[in-house]
């Protein structure tokens, strides 16, 4: 049984420290336990076990042991898992979307319209990808032979915790690789939940192992470890430099995903009135706790006041409230730490000479306890200002003025940060134009629908490697060529 259960009221509770190992939930070698806190109210509402580097080895041994077979395995099996696994948390959805709201504060009808759903769509899109996937294809008599890495280990934020363990997990087990999970230590009983649904779907024992713990202890410890294959890191640019450090002394594949201060680039015949509640709306996603939202929105001069009129009056709509309120549109910051950096740099703009279009420092009113925040807009920001160039995580815009379209791409492109990108026209062909400018990994044309199978990673500082569909899964491989093979 998971380590998990639900009391009446439906708080997630953890039980004792335990670990998910070699197909069974184990007691972990040390007792020390990490608090849970409801970012609505600042209360502790579990505790989790904090996982050692003895703890680590343990799971890591299980996927070793476990990983010859499972790469060999057919690949109906392992089709047949994922599958299992898609229904699950479909059918767990509820619960899913509850632990969210409790663990890191994401609105009820946000985690469940879109943590769980697209969570779930990441199973899928590895569904789809492993049924119609070629192994073998050859070139001559050469065959090339894509096999499954080894032993992974996969490190998830807290921002969008189910999502990210889906998005590295699914596409792993269709590769045939062994994983060991080390979920942020903010919100990991998403991840308590999504173990129990991989035992409960069938793994293979050893397949899959999760181990809570911190950066500084399990992190780490994951980074260097000589029989892990293979680290993919989503974090913040600072985690992902410690792990590509410590894993370098044994040349282990590192892929990361880090983070960006993306620019949503509005062209001169952008229809506006649509546009700017999207970019807002967009920006202030999940509180604004997403490493691609749009938080640069770059117009041109003459549009100023219409975009600062328009983007005032979306904001004023926002209700911001208890997460667990399906009118709530915008619950609190996930965590403490955060909280404070979002304040922080609120202030750090006002004394940069950002005009303050709405929000600002302090919480809503009626909401002064938990970690809640106001929806923040700066006008007439430049490039040189920190808030243009640092990313704050939180439901903080700001408006970036230009006088031609060459200005606004080198205002879109200087930053250190390349991971997404908006584009808004409506002249295509210009738009596309200006796509293939930005320096960023993935680009969105006037606000598209989601794709599942869009390989997502960044440029610069934003990480290496690249996530979700067909790119994903082949980050988990290893290519071999046959020569004579025919």
């Amino acid at each position: 049984m998971s380590p998990l259960v639900l009391d009446d009221a439906g708080a997630a509770i953890a039980r004792s420290g335990q670990a998910y190992i070699g197909g069974a939930w184990i007691d972990l070698c040390d007792g020390e336990m990490l608090p849970v806190v409801n970012p609505a109210t600042g209360d502790v509402v579990a505790k989790v076990a904090a996982g050692t580097a003895a703890d680590l080895d343990r799971a890591v041994a299980a996927a070793r042991a476990a990983f010859p077979a499972f790469a060999a395995s057919p690949v109906e099996d392992r089709l047949a898992l994922l599958e299992r696994i898609h229904a699950l948390m479909l059918g767990r959805a509820e619960l899913l979307a509850q632990t969210l709201v409790l663990e890191m504060g994401a609105t009820i009808s946000h985690a469940r319209a879109a943590h769980i759903p697209l969570a779930a769509a990441h199973v899928q899109a590895a569904i789809g990808v492993l049924r119609d996937y070629d192994f073998l294809t050859m070139r001559g008599s050469t065959a090339i032979v894509r096999e499954p890495i080894g032993v992974c280990g996969l490190i998830t934020p807290w921002n969008w915790p189910l999502y990210q363990i889906a998005a590295k997990v699914a596409p792993a087990l269709a590769a045939g690789c062994a994983v060991v999970l080390k979920p942020s230590e903010l919100s990991p009983l998403s991840a308590i939940l999504f173990a129990q649904i991989v035992h409960d779907a069938g793994a293979p024992a050893g397949v899959f192992n999760l181990v809570n713990g911190t950066g500084a202890e399990v992190g780490a410890a994951m980074a260097a470890h000589s029989d892990i294959d293979m680290i993919s890191i989503t974090g913040s640019n600072r985690a992902g430099v410690l792990v590509a450090q410590a894993a370098a002394p044994t040349v282990k594949r590192v892929t990361q995903e880090l983070g960006g201060k993306s620019p949503n680039l509005m062209l001169p015949d952008t229809d506006f009135d649509k546009a700017v509640p999207l970019g807002v709306l967009s920006a202030f996603r999940n509180v604004g706790q997403s490493c691609s939202a749009p938080t640069r929105m770059i117009v041109p001069r003459e549009h100023l006041a219409q975009v600062e009129a328009i983007a005032r009056a979306t904001v004023e709509s926002i209700i911001v409230g208890q997460p667990g309120d399906p009118e709530t549109m915008m619950g609190p910051i996930a965590n403490h730490a955060q909280y404070r950096r979002v304040q922080a740099m609120i202030a750090v703009g006002m004394e940069e000479g950002a005009r303050l279009l709405c929000g600002g420092p302090g919480q809503p009113e009626g909401l002064e306890q938990g970690f809640f925040v106001r929806p923040t807009i700066f006008s007439d920001v430049t490039s040189a200002m920190r808030i243009a160039q640092e990313e704050i995580f939180g439901p903080v815009l700001v408006i970036i003025p230009y006088d031609d379209v060459d200005q606004a791409v080198d205002i879109a492109n200087d930053t250190i940060f390349g991971l997404g990108g908006h584009v808004q026209g409506a002249d295509l062909t210009q738009a596309r134009a200006v796509a293939r400018r930005i320096r960023t990994g993935q680009v969105h044309i006037n606000h598209p629908a989601w794709d599942a199978h869009a390989p997502f990673g960044g440029y610069k500082r934003s990480g290496n490697g690249r996530e979700y569909g067909a790119f994903g899964f082949e980050e988990y491989l290893e290519v071999k060529s046959i020569l004579g093979f025919a």
